[in-house]
């Protein structure tokens, strides 16, 4: 057991890095996003003493700006890496089978909700638009709507949206029935 205790404190003790002084700050994998943005979010400059919490906080700070969907914090030496991955930007937005709408019309929802050519592609962003989408044929009476939408990825991590509604027949009345009229007649109320 005593052994067993050993090497788990070991193995804790060796995700931890012992406080040191930033020489240097370098950022590694960046295709679109400025250099500035990751430097302004880090709570920690070149000169300042670093450790495990502010290494934590730096990763917060960065993945709260919604741009990387995958940040790192390497130390070589008393140099700080920060590597990320950047998530996907939207290249374009199609829309394939809508009639009931311009596009435009539904390009401005999309956009409302923050889903719009040139910013970050977030698949919860995805299933908000198309949930969007369908309220907005729901709106148009359209209750059979359905939308699938792809996904492909193009060149600098681009993606495009594509998009494909069915609309449906629109929905129509094919029965009122009045119940409980005790001082109007039944064709006094349809009328």
């Amino acid at each position: 057991l005593s052994v067993l205790a050993a090497l788990v404190f070991v193995a804790q003790s060796s995700w931890a890095v012992s406080p040191f002084t930033v020489r240097d700050i370098r950022i590694e994998g960046l295709q679109r996003v400025e250099p500035g943005t990751v430097f302004v979010s880090l709570p920690m400059r070149v000169g300042d003493t670093y450790n495990d919490d502010k290494g934590t906080a730096a990763i917060q700070s960065l993945f709260a700006l919604g741009l990387f969907k995958d940040v790192r914090i390497e130390v070589v030496g008393d140099v700080l890496v920060v590597v990320v991955e950047e998530r996907p930007t939207v290249a374009g937005v199609e829309f394939v089978g809508t009639k009931e709408f311009d596009k435009e019309v539904l390009v401005k929802s999309l956009r409302d909700i923050g889903l719009a050519d040139g910013r970050p592609f977030d698949k919860a962003q995805l299933d908000r638009a198309e949930q969007e989408l369908k309220r907005q044929y729901i709106n148009r009476s359209l209750y059979a709507a359905q939308v699938v939408t792809t996904v492909t990825p193009i060149e600098r991590n681009q993606v495009n949206l594509t998009f494909t509604v069915s609309e449906g027949e629109p929905a129509t009345i094919s029965e009122i029935r009045i119940v409980g009229n005790k001082v109007f007649s039944e064709s006094t109320l349809r009328g």
